[in-house]
């Protein structure tokens, strides 16, 4: 644990706090072991004097060697607290270019197409774009943007809803992962190891086609794994198996001094605490190893338009009133059904997957679910394979996806926002009231087009709901429905207009304003741009998740060399 951790390099402080000589100091770290994974003093009584992580022991017990490490302090009795000794390169660029770093600049006639975001709303201009194809060059480059006092972020599908993946700024370095596209399956334990930069689809068939298993995860086939799977990861089959956070067995990650370590449960408990919940705060996930499940042989799809439900707020209530209490009831409902709603002010549908029989869906579930509500427009169950649900769940779009990131076209121009409600306060009939007033007086002639999407949670049997809160960063464990408004302009070449963020930020409004004494939270994988950093830390992270947080982040990055606007310490 990380306190203990530093009560060992505390008592370790005061075995040496006698005054040590800079001489005398490297006659004792000479006889140390070199540091292997840039830990230093505590019991293993590392030096970082001839490490490649740089020569000065921090306070908190890592090597580097900006002044976050070597000042205040600064342990001389297992490095040097004065620097990396010898010249060293003067500039950004110096250091990457002595160290074969693969990288574009501005200057590179490819540079815009890799620094395009999924969001074009927010389009920012990296200082450098790394393109690695080796942890060290991932070490390496992050080594150079700390001595250069460069902000770092890691960039695997790009699909950040607020362009952190693009630094969140401009002038960051972004270290694009697509160069990390090993997909295996071990034979004997199952547990698939991923590289930081495959898309959601890829992943999906490469695993399937290897072994026959199967992941929970979003729809989005071109969702890199990276940031949905360190923030969460939803999909409609997460009730049966958890989120794709929940599946993360181990990570390989570089650190901010450039130290690359193996995260698990029992090595580094730390990093991986703090990975699997705010994992752009901490490090680059390189490797991950996840555990997998057997594709089932047969999925339910299913879905039911419903009609009508735009006139009259009160009749769409009672029918959300009666799909939450539809999806409590235990005697219907288990963790084998994924179910979500999606309207925009003109059509309005009910769809999810179901691992069962057909006769059972068909006998039991529709039965309760239809009933009371109005006689469905159109529908559609249909028995398929695993591929081919999920690729019905992505709208027919095929799973595998360019592996070349100027290759891959899917961009937007929107703004979002997201309502996570709390299993111990169901939506009201007065909160429903609301929102669907509002969805109706202003959403039907809204200023551009939108969505929302209310997906379940929790529920009878939700896998969701039961890794305790403490289990890893991720806080939103007693969810039932988590709610995203999204607004978008349908045409990326126009400037996004502020009529549309005012009309999201009034759909969320309309709902939390009516349940005062209902606590709402956010979800991070939605994350809404326009949060300070104080407000994005109160909505994504209960407060002694956030605190334990920022203590690993004093530790292990006290640079704050990974960042963006909403990072953890900000």
């Amino acid at each position: 644990m990380l306190f203990t951790y530093l009560a060992a390099l505390a008592f370790a402080s005061s075995v040496f706090a006698a005054p040590v000589s800079e001489n005398d100091a490297h006659q004792v770290f000479e006889k140390r072991a070199v540091t292997p994974d840039a830990t230093c003093g505590g019991a293993n009584k590392y030096t970082c004097q001839g490490s490649s992580f740089g020569n000065c022991c921090s306070v908190n017990g890592w090597c580097g060697s900006t002044s976050a490490y070597c000042g205040t302090g600064c342990q001389s009795a297992y490095g040097t607290c004065t620097g990396t000794p010898g010249p060293s390169p003067t500039t950004l660029a110096d250091c990457l270019g002595s160290k074969n770093v693969p990288v574009k600049f501005t200057s590179s006639s490819d540079f815009s197409a890799l620094a395009q975001p999924y969001n074009l709303r927010l389009a920012y201009t990296p200082a450098v774009i790394v393109l690695p194809t080796t942890t060290k060059h991932v070490s390496d480059a992050v080594l150079c943007a700390a001595k250069s006092k460069v902000k770092v972020q890691a960039k695997g599908g790009g699909h950040s809803y607020a362009s952190f993946s693009s630094g969140g700024q401009s002038g960051s370095m972004v270290v694009d992962l697509e160069g990390f596209q090993n997909v295996t399956v071990d034979a004997t334990t199952f547990v698939a190891k991923v590289g930081g930069g495959v898309r959601l689809g890829n992943m999906a068939v490469r695993i399937y086609n290897a072994a026959k298993r199967a992941l929970p995860h979003g729809t989005c086939p071109g969702v890199g794994v990276g940031g949905h799977a360190t923030h969460g990861g939803f999909g409609y089959s997460s009730r049966a198996w958890g989120l794709t956070l929940d599946t993360i067995v181990g990570l390989d990650v570089v650190l901010a001094n450039g130290s690359f370590v193996h995260a698990t449960s029992t090595a580094y408990p730390d990093i991986y605490y703090a990975m699997r919940g705010a994992g752009d705060s901490f490090g680059i996930v390189t490797t991950f190893y996840l555990k997998t499940q057997p594709a089932p042989a047969t999925v339910i799809n299913w879905s039911f338009s419903l009609p009508g439900m735009f006139t009259s707020a009160q009749t769409t209530t009672n029918a959300f009133l009666h799909l939450q209490s539809f999806a409590l009831n235990s005697s219907v409902v288990d963790r084998n059904l994924g179910l979500g709603l999606y309207f925009d002010g003109s059509g309005f549908s009910i769809s999810g997957t179901y691992f069962g029989t057909l006769d059972t869906f068909n006998n039991k579930i529709k039965p309760e679910l239809l009933r009371t509500l109005p006689t469905p427009s159109s529908s559609s169950i249909q028995a398929v394979d695993w591929i081919k649900s999920l690729t019905l769940l992505g709208g027919n779009t095929p799973l595998s996806q360019p592996l070349d990131r100027t290759k891959y076209t899917l961009h937007d121009d929107f703004f979002a926002k997201s309502v996570v409600v709390p299993s111990s306060s169901p939506l009201t009939s007065k909160g429903l009231n609301s929102y669907f007033s509002y969805v109706i007086n202003s959403g039907v002639k809204a200023p551009n087009p939108w969505f929302s999407i209310v997906n379940l949670y929790g529920g009878p049997g939700s896998q969701i709901n039961v890794p305790a809160v403490s289990s890893s960063a991720y806080s939103d464990r007693t969810a039932l429905w988590v709610i995203q408004h999204y607004g978008y302009t349908g045409n990326v070449n126009s400037p996004y207009p502020p009529a549309s963020i005012d009309f999201i930020n009034g759909l969320s409004n309309s709902l939390v304003s009516a349940m005062p004494s209902t606590v709402f939270t956010g979800y991070l994988n939605y994350v809404d741009p326009s949060l300070s950093a104080s407000q994005a830390h109160t909505e994504y992270y209960d407060t002694a998740t956030y605190s334990k947080l920022v203590a690993i982040k004093n530790v292990v990055d006290p640079g704050k060399v990974f960042w963006n606007p909403q990072a953890v310490g900000n």
